[in-house]
């Protein structure tokens, strides 16, 4: 475990915003209900982030998911109303980091989402290349043999130019089994989202800052029925929910929103109604806490 006097630091990377339905973001809870806590406009779209998050080790330079990237077409990009000034290599440098500074690349799964930008144009637009020529990139074995060989729901958020290029550049690491792959950073296994998703919990001296990827979207999705409707196994879900938030609740974890346009992250407690949101902070305000 690293110490705080290590100097880890902990950056957060946003790379742009998107839309989606709300009735798809929430699943089966009424819109009276989910929209007091997360707006939707009157095309009932709510804007979400694509929020990364760079852990600095000292030795290791590790980004936690790359947004969507710039390689689909402006149709496609339409379609998800993509806004917001901020890109993923503009956010890495104004925090001081170049793409060929990035040691890993832990990707939680690949859904265009958070791996769109893992992989780039080459300057031509002939071909595809890494955009982390240093990086080892970090996927859980069942999720990708789930993503090359995807079922019928999910087959539109898997784009083989997001990570095939990664595997024949030889940089891809597949994770078999819960594991610290860093020091400081652990990855846990979920399934109910979609398989396999990474979870990275990460120790920040008596500190545990865990990246919420798609197993929490945002704060709004606490209760344990705000479950989405892209998720392939909703049930498993809020199973794997319950175990967490109560572990959560219990160690004061802070939550690291990837989407949450709102809430940066949060702690949560145990209430008489289930794990519910205690406070929310800035990824900085609860480091310096």
């Amino acid at each position: 475990m690293l110490s705080k006097s290590k100097i880890m630091k902990l950056i957060a990377i946003n790379t742009g915003n998107l839309k989606l339905d709300g009735g798809a973001m929430f699943g089966v809870v009424p819109k009276v209900i989910w929209s007091k806590l997360y707006p939707a406009d009157e095309n009932n779209l709510c804007n979400w982030s694509m929020r990364c998050l760079l852990v600095d080790t000292g030795d290791k330079k590790v980004l936690i998911d790359t947004g969507m990237g710039n390689k689909q077409s402006e149709k496609f990009f339409s379609n998800y109303y993509l806004n917001g000034d901020d890109d993923l290599l503009t956010s890495l440098k104004i925090s001081g980091y170049d793409a060929t500074d990035i040691t890993d690349v832990i990707l939680t799964h690949l859904h265009f989402d958070h791996a769109g930008g893992a992989v780039s144009w080459n300057k031509e637009k002939s071909g595809y290349q890494t955009t982390f020529p240093n990086a080892t990139y970090h996927v859980s074995k069942s999720h990708w043999e789930w993503a090359n060989n995807p079922n019928g729901r999910e087959k539109a958020s898997f784009f083989k130019e997001n990570f095939i290029p990664v595997q024949e550049n030889k940089q891809l690491n597949l994770i078999e089994e819960d594991q610290e792959i860093v020091p400081g950073i652990f990855l846990k296994s979920f399934n109910g989202h979609t398989d396999g998703q990474l979870i990275p919990h990460i120790k920040y001296g008596n500190k545990t800052i865990v990246y919420m990827a798609d197993l929490l979207p945002s704060a709004a999705h606490i209760p344990l029925p705000f479950v989405m409707s892209y998720d392939t196994r909703p049930l498993i879900t809020m199973e794997e929910k319950a175990i967490f938030l109560k572990e959560a609740a219990q160690n004061n974890y802070f939550l690291f929103f990837e989407h949450d346009i709102y809430k940066e992250g949060c702690t949560v407690t145990e209430t008489e109604k289930g794990v519910r949101l205690l406070n929310t902070f800035s990824l900085n305000e609860f480091l310096n806490s």
